[in-house]
């Protein structure tokens, strides 16, 4: 999740060189075994054989430990939490202008740089905006980031009759 030059910037900083969010998410990332489907139990959950490999099935408890990590880096360093929010969703916009600087490259519109990227380049800066959208979402609302984002994916869902519906807006069941 950014350009070639913050990436290289990235590797060349000295392990333990100060306080890094990802890095200091990194066990929360893993998962830990017993913990279960539901982050709390210490019955077994369907997501505990993908955290053994490293690969949790669903991407929330992954983007809730990212805000926890971005949350604690932005609180150490004073910044008020309305505008760590704020700061995530411009980097939310910047991660769609690494998905469309990807686009253009591929299709090799700027002159000065020709065929500069692949469609695998444009797959994964569109992983980074979802990536980023979701930590955004987790970390304005921790609580419910999961179904608010079900809710909505209904309500919008429901405005295409593609999607199954004819249109309408979903029922108060529905999130509507």
């Amino acid at each position: 999740m950014g350009d070639a030059t913050s990436q290289e910037r990235n590797r060349e900083r000295a392990p333990g060189s100060g306080p890094h969010p990802l890095r200091d998410a990194e066990p929360a990332l893993r998962g830990a075994p017993g913990r279960g489907a539901d982050g709390g139990s210490d019955r077994p959950g369907p997501d505990d054989a993908y955290r053994e490999r490293g690969q949790p099935r669903d991407v929330w408890p992954v983007a809730h430990a990212l805000a926890r990590a971005f949350d604690a880096h932005g609180d150490a360093q004073g910044v008020p939490r309305e505008q760590q929010w704020t700061l995530q969703v411009l980097k939310l916009s910047e991660e769609t202008g690494e998905a469309a600087q990807a686009v253009i490259g591929v299709q090799g519109t700027n002159p000065r740089k020709g065929h500069s990227h692949t469609w695998e380049d444009v797959h994964a800066e569109v992983a980074d905006v979802v990536i980023t959208g979701l930590v955004a979402l987790a970390r304005m609302r921790p609580d419910d980031a999961a179904d608010f984002l079900r809710r909505q994916l209904v309500r919008k869902a429901a405005r295409f009759p593609a999607a199954g519906r004819s249109g309408a807006e979903p029922s108060p069941a529905e999130g509507g």
